[in-house]
């Protein structure tokens, strides 16, 4: 892997009390280290080395001080439908990466754009049903839709795959 490969790799940023916050890359990482706004707490994937310093490149830093946020909420949009829905169809169930997104109440009709009233449908299935509602339609959910929890594993999981040591900062929260 070349250096821009190194310092674009992904590093997990905890706030003072260990709660994931954010991944960035690894140059953004090596900043808030070496300016002091926070610490490594997990290394290992190398070292970057300029004339005069070796710097070892974090996985896992925490900052030096808390930051308080409101609680995450997940951003309402197709990628996240399809991710809630798992990439299946929510009629017929087919599992598949082409999915359309699907107003369970069509607009026309009053339906809002909310996570209660979206779900994925594959393109047969939101021809069939096309501007009706499931029931004019004869149309069955596999489950109701809802708006998922802004877990750490929901947010975060996807990167534990590729870090697996970054699983033990990220189950609990």
């Amino acid at each position: 892997m070349g250096k821009n490969g190194l310092l674009n790799g992904p590093v997990l940023i905890l706030n003072i009390n260990f709660e994931p916050l954010h991944v960035c890359n690894t140059k953004r990482a090596l900043a808030l280290v070496l300016g002091g706004k926070a610490e490594t707490i997990l290394n290992g994937r190398g070292v970057v080395r300029s004339c005069t310093a070796v710097f070892e490149i974090p996985s896992v830093i925490r900052l030096s001080h808390m930051i308080k946020r409101p609680r995450p909420r997940i951003s309402l949009s197709k990628k996240e439908i399809l991710r809630r829905d798992d990439f299946t169809c929510q009629y017929c169930g087919r599992k598949m990466r082409h999915l359309t997104i699907d107003h369970i109440v069509p607009r026309h009709q009053g339906g809002p754009h909310t996570w209660q009233n979206l779900v994925a449908a594959c393109m047969p299935c939101n021809r069939r049903k096309g501007g009706k509602s499931p029931a004019e339609a004869h149309m069955h959910l596999q489950r109701q839709p809802f708006e998922p929890k802004a877990t750490a594993v929901y947010r975060f999981g996807g990167h534990v795959r590729s870090n697996q040591e970054w699983a033990q900062f990220i189950e609990g929260w």
